[in-house]
């Protein structure tokens, strides 16, 4: 008997699959067949969500950023709580090792083959969150805490080098790593004009907790 689903529940459907097959065989290694046969689907109503397999994965990938967005926006508000502890804890809901992502997922992204699965979410997490990171440098700076006339560039340089640098801690030894750790805070309070070791207590722990 054919199964009728509503647009938005098929839509998801397609997605929830398409994150499962992309974690254990990759974009590359994942065909539009394999979908369908996953799901029990005729190509046309694949096509009818999504013209083609790069559309769904960034449906896919814009649904996971959406998630983790959100859960940094609600902690960004949250003026109760000063500033550079609402950035440690904003980071830390990014952290995508820590049940955001599937584990399977989160391998096939490192993998080179699938570096446009990785690329297109750090464009889309850097759309996100640039903003977010923006509006507390300016809070930070009416409360006289840091000082920059390029808040928006500062949020952007900042949250490139971080995840570039320390995309994968793992590949670093432990002397490396906190050398790179030590270097990015000495050099992030000199670009927002911070009093040396103020960031420290708000940085350390991303790191600590495995976050990029």
């Amino acid at each position: 008997m054919r199964v009728v689903k509503e647009a938005e529940e098929r839509k998801n459907e397609i997605l929830d699959v398409a994150e499962r097959l992309f974690g254990t065989k990759g974009f590359d290694g994942t065909s539009t067949s394999d979908i369908l046969n996953e799901i029990g689907i005729a190509r046309g109503t694949l096509y009818y969500h999504f013209k083609s397999k790069e559309e769904i994965l960034d449906a896919m990938i814009s649904r996971m950023m959406s998630r983790l967005i959100e859960k940094a926006e609600v902690i960004a508000v949250q003026k109760n709580i000063p500033v550079l502890e609402r950035l440690t804890m904003m980071m830390l809901s990014l952290n995508v090792s820590d049940g955001n992502f599937g584990q399977e997922l989160l391998k096939q992204i490192h993998k080179p083959q699938n570096a446009l699965m990785h690329q297109k979410m750090e464009k889309s997490l850097l759309f996100g969150i640039n903003p977010i990171i923006t509006d507390l440098i300016r809070e930070g700076m009416e409360q006289g805490i840091c000082q920059t006339d390029y808040p928006e560039e500062a949020a952007e340089m900042t949250f490139l080098y971080a995840n570039t640098v320390f995309d994968d801690l793992m590949e670093h030894s432990e002397e490396e790593k906190q050398r790179k750790i030590a270097a990015f805070i000495y050099n992030l309070e000199r670009l927002l004009n911070m009093e040396q070791g103020s960031l420290k207590s708000a940085v350390i722990p991303i790191f600590q907790n495995g976050n990029k």
